[in-house]
């Protein structure tokens, strides 16, 4: 019974990439209009667990889940024990700009990490999700009378898509059961297009098309620590720090333009040389944790990272500036977040509420940039909860981010959101003994 479980379990997890992978094609990875700027919009790491915790996980430790964010955390778990998790996110937002409303959806895979015990204290994992999505789509059209009584009516659109995915591996170790030291190779990579068209309603004009296709590729490291320290009784607090490097990006501007007229199409297609000489940088990132825990029944956390951009090049790199529109400059981004978990009674074999993970979290955020002077901030709050699945070892994760990014003040486009996702954690799975009678 238990292998027929095992089975139907890897066989769901494949589905599910698959179907995922396969709905990429000519969809967004996520969609905003402040995606059109840098590197786009640069996604909120961790898995559900942490994610509705309103990001926090620099200071966690928590055998039952795995937490990337912080890879001195991966030893956080039982000594022989196999650990895997995936999610998905229902992104639902809805943009006003002055009278002007719209709407966007996006559905998505977010997260795929394993882990694995090396020797007693120490342990890997690996893993990919995306860092950054781009996703927008303006369209309008030409209002001058003088204009279009000349050459008819015109449409303008511009849209871009693609992500930047970020795959990595890690290790990490405890010492003297109390101070966990951890690092970690990131590999990223990606496809960014960003296109402008204008299109003639007059067929004797030529429809013209013109745009960037990016590669982008780089590698880093990130290092990371955590020390515990008991208080009395069940109660501890850890101290997590964590330390990514900044890297020049390398890759390749594909800018390309062509004109239609009827049938006949011209084009032209010019590669420019590697980003990385033309001074493309991401930003190194610093985070500070602290985490309160009583237990296996609740704990309180706090993260602050920082992150700066100054230097990324975004502002002139080919394909990455923006022409007309607001003015963009790259800044030191910053981001302020709490959590609290509790659950009530892990062992209750009464009541299965009981024995369930509710998390609740909050977070502000500084963009990497700012637009005519001024900064890009979002807000929100997260609520979540596990529900233990299989003699309690693995579970399901259903969360929800409520936030907004921006005002509608200064001419900016404000941002409201309701974004749900949910995680799946396999926990000791494939390792475990089963005895027969």
């Amino acid at each position: 019974m238990i292998r027929k479980i095992e089975k139907l379990i890897i066989l769901a997890v494949f589905l599910v990439v698959s179907v995922c992978v396969s709905a990429q094609d000519g969809t967004y990875g996520a969609y905003s209009p402040y995606s059109v700027y840098g590197i786009g919009d640069i996604s909120k790491e961790g898995t559900a667990y942490n994610k509705s915790k309103g990001g926090t996980g620099i200071a966690t430790r928590n055998r039952k889940f795995i937490n990337y964010l912080n890879p001195a955390a991966v030893t956080a778990r039982d000594s022989l024990s196999f650990m895997a998790d995936f999610g998905l996110v229902q992104n639902n937002t809805v943009f006003k700009q002055g009278d002007l409303k719209s709407g966007h959806n996006t559905f998505n895979i977010y997260d795929f990490v394993l882990s694995f015990p090396i020797y007693r204290s120490s342990a890997f994992m690996v893993g990919i999700t995306p860092y950054s999505d781009v996703g927008y789509d303006f369209s309008s059209i030409e209002t001058d009378p003088d204009i279009i009584g000349n050459t008819g009516n015109i449409s303008y659109d511009s849209y871009g898509n693609g992500s930047v995915y970020q795959a990595f591996f890690g290790a990490g170790v405890t010492l003297w059961k109390k101070l966990s030291l951890g690092a970690e190779a990131i590999y990223y990579f990606g496809n960014l297009d960003k296109i402008t068209k204008m299109d003639y309603t007059d067929q004797s004009y030529r429809s013209l098309n013109s745009g960037s296709e990016l590669t982008v590729r780089g590698v880093t490291g990130k290092f990371g620590l955590q020390y515990e320290q008991e208080l009395g009784g069940e109660v501890s607090m850890t101290i997590g720090a964590t330390y990514r490097m900044g890297t020049n990006m390398k890759g390749y501007s594909t800018n390309f333009r062509y004109a239609t007229q009827s049938s006949v199409t011209d084009s032209l297609r010019h590669t420019v040389d590697t980003l990385g000489a033309r001074g493309m940088r991401f930003g190194d990132e610093i985070g500070v944790g602290i985490a309160v825990n009583g237990g296996e029944k609740w704990s309180a956390e706090f993260n602050y990272l920082r992150s700066d951009w100054r230097k990324s090049g975004f502002d002139s790199a080919p394909g990455f500036a923006v022409s007309g529109g607001s003015v963009f400059s790259s800044t030191v981004s910053q981001s302020f977040r709490a959590g609290f978990e509790i659950v009530p009674n892990r062992n209750d074999m009464r009541s299965y509420l009981k024995t369930c993970s509710y998390r609740v979290g909050a977070y502000y955020d500084q963009a990497y940039y700012k637009l005519d002077g001024n900064n890009v901030n979002s807000i929100g709050i997260t609520f979540g909860m596990t529900l233990p699945v299989f003699q309690w070892h693995n579970g399901i994760t259903l969360g929800v981010d409520l936030g907004q990014r921006s005002s509608n003040r200064n001419n900016m486009i404000r941002e409201r959101y309701a974004t749900f996702f949910i995680g799946f954690n396999i926990h000791d799975l494939w390792f475990r003994k089963i005895q027969y009678n």
